[in-house]
Order: C-alpha cells, then structure tokens, then sequence
C-alpha cells in the first residue's frame, strides 16, 4: 500500500503545549528461544489495537520498528494518559506485564526497555522532506515549513547567538 508523499518541507504542527513522547521495545537476547520472544512480542499488537479504538486513551500516533531490538515510538497526549493506560486493570497491558515478570523477565531471554519524556512545544523540533506522514506530524498535524526557518535553531525561534 503506497502511502502518499509530501514534496518538499513540513513540520509537525502539534497545536498542544507540550507532547509526551513513549519510546518502548523489547530485544530478543536469546535469539534461539523464538517461543518465548514471540509470546512477549504478541502482546503489543493488541494493546495497539485497543489504543487506536479509544481517543480518549490519549495516545496520538506511533511508529514501530522490528528486528532483534524491536522499538514503538508512542506519542501522547500526557503522561498521566500513559500511566492510566498502563495500570488500567481493563486494558490489555496490565494482564500481559505481570505474565512477563512473572514467567519471564530475570530469565535473559528477553529484554525489555522504555524512556518516557515530556516535551513542551517549544523544545520540538521536526523537519521531513520528500516524505509520507511519519512521526509526529503524523500523530498531530503537519504543515510546509515556513519562509525563513531553513535551520532548526530558526525553527525553535531562537536568535543566532543563542545555544541550542
């Protein structure tokens, strides 16, 4: 399925104060053991599939990336939504967490991972060029990059003399 792309330069036009951004994955140590990387792995797709049922879950979008170290990146609303997600008994994330530290997790076979952090608008910077909807653009809203913010520090609204 093609996915159509967008000549040129855009930015992600969040329209919210601040953006909570989920990185989550898990890394098959123990490659051999493909049972057990595969039950772990199987979870996701059904808490994805809940999240995208429910707007008011707060999640906005994700990307995910597979191989020995597979990754989600998860953009939110809040980190509370995040957190009423993540301990919500009627969820489909709860349930499989405790099976994984329960039967898993200790044993090296798998790892897993996840980095949260809250990003006030002013501190995101994003460019795509020549690309379908990705990222956060894709999880808000993206539109063409403005006439004289070619460099990320104009992007920011930061003078010349300032750090990034």
């Amino acid at each position: 399925m093609a996915q159509a792309v967008f000549p040129g330069r855009y930015t992600a036009t969040p329209g919210r104060e601040s953006v909570t951004v989920f990185l989550i994955g898990m890394r098959a140590n123990r490659w051999w053991k493909v049972r057990t990387v595969g039950k772990v792995a199987s979870a996701m797709p059904r808490m994805l599939q809940h999240l995208a049922e429910d707007p008011a879950s707060g999640m906005l979008g994700c990307e995910q990336w597979f191989g020995r170290t597979t990754m989600l990146l998860s953009y939110w609303e809040s980190p509370e939504h995040l957190r009423k997600f993540a301990a919500d008994r009627e969820s489909p994330h709860l349930e499989p967490w405790r099976r994984f530290m329960k039967e898993t997790a200790g044993s090296g076979d798998v790892g897993v991972w996840h980095e949260t952090y809250q990003v006030p608008a002013g501190g995101i910077e994003t460019i795509y060029n020549g690309m379908p909807l990705f990222g956060l653009a894709k999880a808000t809203a993206h539109s063409p990059v403005r006439v004289g913010t070619n460099t990320a520090r104009q992007r920011m609204g930061r003078s010349a003399g300032e750090r990034l």
